[in-house]
């Protein structure tokens, strides 16, 4: 969960997405709520329910004078209170209430098969589409040249990003998936300046961030979830301050 996070956030951040990863992140809630109501796999509800908020963003941006992030607030808060409108409408056992505020280490079996298999599939299709998706993030224009559509891989990015959202949801839980989605990429940005170099610590990051947050939440009997995206915030106070090149006392020291 936490490398798939981090290798996607890398292109998020690049991408300038992040309000659209907090959008989709909370939209997925009433198809969660639908999908505990006709039996089918949460999972499933939840991508539906993210590129919903996705395309209906896209639609209303095309078709109006809205601007998109205007568009992206006023369709992920309806959605997540249609959600929310359901979820205390719908008798559920506990395991809904993880949608909300994750529970990583309260997974069934099941769970843990199936959001490792998502992860997974999100990874190596993340891996393998990497220079289209650079490009993509960087030069559209130049993206057009070389025969292939911005428009595809737009939407191309915006289902791993809902898969990368239900790959982590019932870990960390809705309210917390965005940081799990956008700090990485951050540290990452802060302390590294080659691409590749930025995945690697953005992965290493995260990792350390989960290891840490799950042992800190086990001895404070704290919320996991939360003690995980504390601890990556941490990490990302500390780059920010300490980053040979960007930090801010690094570049203080620097001027005098």
């Amino acid at each position: 969960m936490a490398t798939v996070c981090a290798v996607f956030s890398c292109f998020l951040v690049l991408k300038g997405w992040s309000l659209m990863g907090d959008a989709i992140s909370h939209a997925v809630l009433p198809g969660v709520v639908l999908a505990y109501l006709t039996g089918i796999p949460l999972a499933v509800g939840a991508f539906a329910s993210g590129l919903l908020c996705a395309s209906a963003t896209g639609w209303i941006r095309s078709h109006s004078r809205v601007k998109e992030d205007t568009v992206m607030g006023v369709v992920f808060t309806g959605l997540f209170a249609l959600g929310l409108v359901l979820f205390t409408k719908v008798e559920s056992d506990q395991h809904l209430n993880h949608i909300l505020f994750g529970s990583l280490l309260g997974l069934p079996r099941a769970q843990v098969i199936q959001t490792t298999g998502i992860g997974l599939l999100t990874l190596a299709v993340t891996v393998a589409l990497r220079h289209d998706l650079l490009l993509f993030c960087f030069d559209p224009g130049h993206l057009r040249t070389l025969g292939r559509s911005p428009r595809v891989l737009n939407q191309v990015m915006l289902a791993l990003l809902a898969l990368t959202i239900v790959t982590s949801l019932q870990a960390v839980g809705i309210l917390l998936v965005v940081a799990m989605l956008v700090t990485p990429g951050c540290v990452g940005l802060l302390l590294a300046d080659r691409f590749p170099r930025v995945v690697a610590v953005a992965v290493i990051t995260a990792n350390v961030a989960t290891l840490a947050g799950t042992y800190a939440s086990f001895f404070l009997n704290a919320s996991t979830g939360a003690s995980i995206v504390l601890v990556q915030s941490a990490l990302f106070l500390l780059a920010l301050l300490f980053s040979p090149k960007r930090g801010l006392i690094s570049r203080a020291f620097g001027r005098h």
